[in-house]
């Protein structure tokens, strides 16, 4: 059996994994649009009709989309101070190492102990393997790790480490049955996490997925080996491909592709690694659609629009004001129209509920990430202002990206940080002005010279 086989499976186990069907049509919560043009490829996820995440990938993104790379880099100089390392891997802007990202082996070092500083662990010019945590963004250049992981299908694996765990997501009995199945499968020296896809799975599958992703570690460290700093040893597949393989199971209706070479190579990545979900991989025909484009019968263009606008309405004729800064994000939330029925307590209440969960398919929809403060209407019940923090905990608890939300404050305020790992919507789809150069402003040239 060849890594790109899929597992046999039993006709009883194929059905259970197809997921509810209705009028022989699969059932799902999600639908993921896929639009390919000669600039770049854009993905759409769709909750019902409702757009939550969009992604760009573009020809050019082996630059600014390095996400999830293995490089051999080459240290250009240590800052002591920064307690940072810059490294060469390759790209226009040296990436930058931390101390807390660094791995290090005593035996190679002339400094013994726990608490080294970075420049007792790197010196300039060494040669070291290293992976991409965050893109490139703006002036700052991409943000590297030592601690190396390769995502599968069903687990993640952890090269010459000891990590070892399982989702939390899943359930007590399944965690339990899958820890007997990775005492078994686990490769020596290595160290594996169980992803949440891996619910329900067989031993031979996990086993599979496992033995795929230590072959693929061994052809890269064999590839670093005859290669000289800096030099890209791994690159993630396409962003369809990967969207597909974090998100892709019996959630998803359908994922429609507009393009025949992609919805190929799809097609049959999906069948090596759920063929129970193949058949709700399609080729999307614009004449069966009255010749309308895929992200117009979607309307996800038209959702696109509001997704830029400063301005967000909410249900009940509410509102959020969206202010994107180098530091941080803005949003203040606002009655506008909604008058209420009973109380001015219970009105603003109502209206901060709506905004809570709106604020959070908004920062999922636009990747809003780093420093963030929501400025909700003022409560005077503490009881209610319980409420809507847990009503917004609950909502982010969808998005897959890392969060952390602290209580509202003595100000009314609500500061959270979302893990930055892309440039966000906005940044995806413009560029800066050329007349104001980005800052949203001309100055007038008689007051102030050329």
């Amino acid at each position: 059996m060849t890594d790109d086989e899929p597992v046999d499976l039993d006709e009883k186990t194929l059905r259970k994994r197809r997921g509810k069907e209705r009028k022989g049509r699969p059932v799902g919560r999600y639908l993921m649009a896929v639009h390919v043009q000669p600039a770049a490829t854009q993905i759409a996820v769709l909750e019902g009709r409702s757009l939550i995440e969009h992604y760009v990938s573009r020809p050019t993104d082996g630059v600014s989309q390095i996400h999830g790379n293995i490089y051999l880099g080459k240290v250009q100089n240590v800052l002591p101070g920064m307690e940072a390392a810059f490294v060469d891997i390759g790209t226009p802007k040296n990436a930058v190492l931390y101390r807390g990202d660094t791995r290090h082996d005593p035996d190679d070092l002339e400094d013994k102990g726990a608490d080294l500083r970075i420049e007792q662990i790197l010196r300039p010019r060494q040669t070291i393997l290293c992976q991409v945590t965050k893109n490139p963004i703006g002036a700052k250049g991409a943000r590297l790790t030592q601690e190396v992981s390769l995502p599968g299908r069903f687990v993640v694996l952890v090269p010459n480490s000891t990590t070892y765990g399982i989702s939390k997501r899943l359930p007590d009995n399944e965690r339990k049955r899958l820890r007997n199945v990775l005492d078994k499968v686990r490769p020596a020296g290595h160290g594996l996490i169980v992803r949440t896809a891996a619910e329900g799975i067989s031993a031979e599958e996990l086993e599979r997925d496992v033995q795929r992703l230590a072959t693929q570690w061994s052809q890269i460290e064999e590839l670093a080996a005859r290669s000289q700093a800096p030099a890209l040893l791994y690159q993630e597949p396409d962003m369809a491909v990967r969207v597909i393989r974090e998100e892709f199971n019996q959630d998803y209706r359908q994922v429609v592709i507009d393009d025949d070479h992609l919805y190929e190579e799809v097609r049959d990545y999906v069948r090596s690694i759920s063929p129970a979900l193949v058949e709700r991989v399609e080729r999307y025909d614009p004449e069966v659609h009255g010749g309308l484009p895929i992200f117009e019968t979607h309307h996800v263009h038209e959702q696109l629009h509001k997704a830029l606008d400063r301005k967000v309405w909410l249900p009940s004729g509410g509102s959020l004001i969206i202010e994107r800064t180098e530091a941080l994000t803005v949003i203040d939330v606002n009655t506008g129209k909604n008058v209420g029925k009973s109380s001015l307590e219970e009105t603003v209440f109502r209206n901060n509920l709506e905004a809570a969960d709106e604020v959070a398919r908004q920062l999922r929809l636009r990747d809003i990430g780093g420093i963030i403060v929501i400025d909700f209407i003022d409560m005077e019940i503490k009881a209610n202002r319980d409420a809507v923090i847990a009503a917004f905990r609950k909502a982010l608890s969808r998005d897959k990206t890392r969060t952390q939300v602290f209580d509202i404050s003595e100000l009314g305020l609500v500061e959270m940080t979302r893990k930055r790992i892309g440039e966000g919507l906005m940044e995806s789809l413009s560029g800066p002005c050329p007349t104001c150069e980005g800052r949203g402003m001309i100055f007038d040239k008689d007051l102030i010279g050329e």
